[in-house]
């Protein structure tokens, strides 16, 4: 509904209920997200001649290492006395609170186990898998934001522009920034960007540049969004940068270094079969 130059967004985050089991849009936009990953990972498999049966235990790793990640995320990062003095809270996940930079510290660490496991037998490496990784995440990202707009949180400052929200969920009366949808555009963005490069630049690619790109991309707008997003906690209030720029600086500079390393190293960020890689002597 349209309140003069705002738009008054008053959603039940709750989709429908069957019994005592409530199914929420964030939940379902979550799992949406990867089930677009699972499809996606389908087609890079298929194009870089790997088995599709390596991406089962690929979409339970992701899941897990995601949502276990983002949690402790928020709970070291943003409320550190107040869950560590409830610890039992840590487990109430349908309650929210998860961190977007601790969900990508989460899979980083997941996916070293994978490679551990798969990757010499089938001839790929870390930054291959996270490479391929990152094209699919940002879609994913784009989907988790859009659920953060149907739950009215992680919204921004009170604005005057004509598409500011007023989120009625949360008692405001006023419009401000709806930064998800600021997010959900740019993680879009760079999703097409980087799948539109893997499709019709892969042989000009380096190993890293796909996960370089997505870093500056992903993680360079989150840090300029936050300068017009309202604090998560109060800790934040009167920072010169909150903790959602502070955690992004460092991902944004792997992702410089990323770029250099892969101009330096020339590794093609496409996978060799083995029998493929140099000149019979």
């Amino acid at each position: 509904m349209f309140d003069f130059l705002a738009i008054t967004w008053n959603v039940d985050p709750e989709l429908f209920a069957i019994g005592p089991f409530h199914f929420r849009y964030y939940g379902i936009l979550f799992m949406a997200g990867f089930a677009l990953g699972y499809y996606m990972f389908i087609k890079f498999y298929q194009r870089e001649g790997l088995p599709v049966t390596l991406l089962d235990p690929l979409f339970w790793l992701l899941i897990g290492c995601t949502l276990v990640g983002s949690r402790l995320g928020h709970v070291l990062f943003y409320q550190p006395d107040y869950y560590l003095a409830n610890p039992v809270e840590i487990l109430k996940v349908w309650e929210g609170g998860l961190a977007s930079h601790g969900g990508t510290i989460g899979i980083m660490i997941g996916m070293a186990w994978y490679i551990k496991k798969y990757g010499k037998k089938y001839n790929f490496d870390y930054i291959w898998l996270l490479d391929h990784l990152a094209i699919a995440v940002c879609f994913a990202a784009m989907f988790i934001r859009l659920g953060n707009l149907m739950n009215s949180e992680i919204y921004g400052n009170e604005t005057d522009l004509p598409w500011g929200f007023i989120f009625a969920q949360r008692g405001e009366v006023v419009p401000k920034h709806p930064t998800q949808l600021y997010e959900a555009l740019c993680y879009l963005g760079t999703g097409i960007l980087l799948k539109g490069l893997y499709h019709y630049a892969l042989d000009k690619m380096k190993k890293g540049w796909f996960l370089g790109i997505f870093f500056i991309g992903i993680f360079g707008t989150r840090f300029l969004i936050e300068f017009i997003k309202e604090p998560q906690v109060a800790f934040e209030q009167g920072m010169t940068l909150n903790m959602g720029q502070l955690l992004s600086i460092p991902f944004v500079l792997m992702g410089i270094g990323l770029l250099v390393w892969g101009a330096i190293k020339k590794e093609p960020a496409k996978r060799i079969e083995p029998q493929k890689k140099g000149r019979v002597q």
